[in-house]
């Protein structure tokens, strides 16, 4: 395990967090449409997105990848493996954000939500200015926590091809027989992306619980 193999490793490890910055913040935008659509109180509506919803949690990330990659390729719909991975995960991480927002919406007391109404806010200034906020709040610990999931879970690109840091370590590992060195060192680098948000995560879970007391 030389020089231009750890190289070739931190390479790897820069489409990961590229390709995770890309899912985390298109599923974010994603995410916040499905959880307003979610609480919208229009009966089809809510039995369409959570239909969605349980589509992307009740079936295998690596499913979804194949299905985005291969899938659209029958209907003549052609990406690469770049931009495959990055719908899919986006997709998967729109349905399980929504749903952790939604809660998050629905937590927030509803007393907040009868006062802007008494106050004349319409719907949009309400949810920006009232309810949003708070429920922002109330996630950001599930919030960090599926971050790291999808951190993890970008390991599964390799799969259609994506070299990200996962296939560079089976990649280096076939040319230098050295697996347990060469994916003990890619785990260390998982470990170094994931830990301090799982830290972070924690340390806001017993802020806010405390600030509720």
């Amino acid at each position: 395990m030389g020089r231009e193999e750890f190289l070739f490793l931190l390479t790897g490890l820069k489409w990961t967090v590229a390709l995770s910055a890309v899912a985390f913040v298109c599923g974010c935008v994603a995410g916040l449409m499905v959880a307003l659509l979610r609480t919208s109180g229009v009966a089809i509506v809510e039995r369409l997105t959570a239909g969605y919803i349980a589509v992307f949690q009740g079936t295998p990330l690596l499913m979804q990848l194949f299905v985005v990659y291969y899938g659209l390729a029958l209907i003549g719909i052609q990406m690469d493996a770049w931009a495959a991975v990055s719908v899919g995960l986006t997709l998967h991480a729109s349905a399980f954000l929504g749903e952790i927002w939604r809660g998050s919406i629905e937590a927030v007391p509803r007393g907040q939500t009868e006062a802007a109404k008494a106050l004349g806010l319409g719907y949009v200034s309400r949810m920006k200015d009232v309810v949003l906020p708070q429920a922002i709040r109330i996630s950001l610990p599930a919030t960090i926590g599926f971050l790291v999931q999808l951190i993890k879970g970008t390991s599964l690109a390799s799969i259609v091809g994506f070299t990200e840091l996962t296939r560079a370590g089976n990649i280096i590992s076939n040319q230098i027989f050295q697996p347990l060195t060469v994916f003990g060192i890619v785990g260390a680098l998982y470990f170094l992306m994931c830990c301090p948000l799982t830290i972070y995560g924690a340390h806001l879970e017993r802020r806010f619980l405390t600030a509720s007391r």
